[in-house]
């Protein structure tokens, strides 16, 4: 379809809607373009898309260095394609602005998937702050739903506070590890074993599937200390291999998370869960906006280079400073 006039949020939705890739693209570049006018337009169209959203499965998937994200992401999201599933997969990445990320790379290596017509792979936007990319792939996520792809899988590609921060914008929360690396229990930090919803030991195959149980035990072992979030839910230990030529473990994964949505809907924890995910992303809103407007008020802009200075060479106190600045934004106090 062609744009009667592209500042008119109807014709996104539209386009969107209609599953016009173009269009989602647009209407994506839209969400990531720093512009007041872009954004303002974005804000509209996600807000006429909204009753479309909310049906697909939300997947968040984090893991520990080489434990093969991308391999497996491939493996599943080909599954998923071929029992007819249509597939976004979306990143977090805090870290992209320093060290270019390992997004642009995931894509190329999901040679398979990246061409399938039901499957869409879009890059984590480039940014310094974890808020402002996770606002971005989290409206990014809502524009997938709404154009019929039922199946969000949202990678971390950084590391910290983006694992808390996907856990929760989805559904299950799926943390990858590797056997065979050395202390097992190494190298992932025990919050973020509280936030899984199960763990899945990844490469096990060929010489390494002793390996791999051997980590599962242990895994298992380790998860019977931690509080699980939900009575009725006791987060499994799978294996799993994501050889092209001969996965093994990939259905099972997808089982246990369907398994999952069916016992949370039946006992009324998944609508809870869907509701809370709407709280929490206002009040997350609610801290991006006043941070914005904070740093974009004339008076903070003009007093904040001195007072940062003062700061930094002890004139003054942080506690007195941050006191000054918060009430510039109403012209209460002067510095």
């Amino acid at each position: 379809m062609t744009f009667r006039d592209p500042k008119d949020p109807q014709d996104y939705v539209e386009g969107v809607l209609a599953q016009d890739k173009r269009i989602i693209a647009k209407t994506i570049t839209l969400i990531e373009s720093f512009l007041p006018a872009h954004q303002e337009l974005a804000r509209k169209i996600i807000n006429k898309l909204l009753p479309y959203t909310g049906k697909a499965v939300r997947l968040g998937i984090t893991g520990v260095p080489g434990a093969g994200k991308s391999t497996f992401i491939e493996a599943l999201g080909m599954m998923l394609v071929k029992k007819g599933h249509q597939v976004a997969v979306l990143a977090v990445d805090p870290s992209s602005k320093r060290s270019g990320g390992s997004i642009l790379a995931d894509k190329t290596r999901m040679e398979n998937l990246s061409i399938e017509e039901k499957a869409f792979i879009r890059p984590s936007p480039s940014g310094s702050t974890l808020g402002g990319v996770a606002r971005k792939t989290r409206e990014t996520m809502l524009v997938c739903e709404a154009a019929g792809y039922d199946v969000m899988i949202v990678e971390t590609v950084g590391v910290g506070q983006s694992e808390t921060t996907v856990a929760s914008m989805v559904d299950f929360f799926l943390v990858l590890m590797i056997a065979g690396a050395g202390d097992e229990l190494q190298g992932i930090k025990k919050g973020v074993l509280e936030l899984a919803d199960a763990i899945a030991i990844n490469k096990a195959d060929g010489d390494n599937i002793q390996k791999a149980k051997l980590a599962r035990r242990q895994y298992e072992t380790a998860m019977h200390f931690l509080n699980p979030a939900s009575r009725n839910w006791s987060p499994p230990v799978l294996t799993c291999s994501s050889i092209a030529s001969d996965p093994k473990g990939i259905e099972d994964i997808w089982e246990t998370v369907l398994r999952h949505k069916d016992i949370f809907t039946d006992s009324g924890e998944f609508q809870e869960m869907r509701r809370q995910q709407s709280l929490d992303w206002m009040w997350f809103l609610l801290d991006e906006g006043l941070k914005e407007r904070f740093h974009r008020n004339p008076e903070v802009q003009k007093q904040l280079p001195k007072i940062i200075r003062d700061v930094k060479y002890g004139a003054i106190e942080p506690t007195v400073a941050a006191y000054d600045l918060l009430f510039l934004l109403d012209n209460k106090r002067s510095v």
